[in-house]
């Protein structure tokens, strides 16, 4: 499998596609988007291997967790898995045009983050490549108590980015792109923090620049590396930490928020093993909700391999 790292891979979220189907969905409903989306994913996996066999042993892994008699992955199911990344997508842009309505989510245990919100305590939010997260941004950009901060590296998203800004002109205003994480950008965090706002940060994905350091934690069944990076940046904040999980069940989304650390300390003399130990209880949660929804996950590159990188201290 190719060990290039997932930022090398070109984005499959061609903008003006994306905003032709959109504007089909809009005019035709959502069958007539599938009937062109299954043949396009389709000729998509044919065509590209990195894609088909890392979401093959993705879903593999899953389903064995659940099963250890699964057979291996078909075809079929890696079809799927791309088709519903694709309407993920779409419901991005549903969701940034306006159309969700409040009664389309379901918010369990919300009070974990909400208490500290009217107390004016701000903290990070830790979140993954699991279901839609968009609808998290764009629920609380409604709403007066909760001001989200999200880390992105939109270097790989620009033309989608300035889609969501098309659709809806504030969807950036909440969007803090960074590369490297660097002293004024902890400063500039820790302001955000300290005015009771929160900062929210996939824990699932090694960032940009390849030379991020990781660590090796067991995820649905083998070694996975997990970025450090979320980790020492909430040790430097030194604020309470949350997870946020957002899945499609029913019909409806539904967004699970729990209490994570109320602090992250990282002894010099056990940093190592108390990184590990932090990314390993994200990582056994994130394989929870893997196994309630196991299409959801969105990661197509050899997520168990080693990709090129060097290990630089964090």
């Amino acid at each position: 499998m190719s060990n290039r790292h997932w930022s090398q891979i070109g984005e499959v979220t061609m903008a003006r596609g994306i905003k032709v189907l959109f504007v089909l969905h809009r005019a035709l409903g959502r069958w007539p988007f599938r009937v062109i989306m299954y043949p396009t994913v389709t000729f998509y996996l044919l065509r590209h291997s990195l894609a088909r066999r890392s979401s093959r042993e993705y879903l593999t892994r899953v389903f064995r967790s659940i099963d250890p008699s699964h057979r291996d992955a078909s075809l079929w199911q890696s079809v799927r898995h791309v088709a519903v990344f694709a309407e993920s997508l779409l419901e991005k842009l549903r969701i940034w045009s306006g159309e969700l309505k409040t009664e389309d989510v379901i918010q369990h245990n919300r009070n974990v983050v909400s208490d500290e919100v009217e107390a004016g305590r701000g903290g990070m939010i830790f979140v993954s490549h699991l279901g839609n997260i968009e609808v998290c941004r764009a629920l609380t950009t409604r709403k007066s108590g909760i001001k989200l901060n999200v880390l992105v590296h939109t270097k790989h998203a620009v033309a989608f980015n300035a889609l969501l800004a098309e659709l809806n002109p504030k969807s950036e205003l909440n969007i803090v792109q960074v590369t490297d994480v660097s002293a004024d950008t902890v400063i500039r965090l820790r302001e955000k923090v300290d005015r009771g706002e929160y900062i929210v940060i996939a824990c699932d994905r090694v960032a940009v620049t390849g030379n991020s350091r990781v660590t090796s934690v067991d995820f649905l069944g083998a070694s996975a590396r997990f970025p450090v990076g979320p980790y020492v940046l909430a040790s430097l904040l030194q604020c309470p930490t949350y997870l946020l999980f957002c899945i499609a069940e029913q019909g409806r989304y539904h967004m699970y928020f729990e209490r994570f650390r109320e602090r992250i300390v990282l002894p010099r003399a056990s940093r190592d093993s108390a990184i590990a130990d932090a990314a390993q209880e994200f990582a056994s949660r994130l394989a929870y909700f893997c196994q309630r929804a196991p299409y959801q996950w969105f990661n197509f590159y050899d997520f168990w391999g080693t990709p090129q990188m060097e290990r630089t201290d964090a």
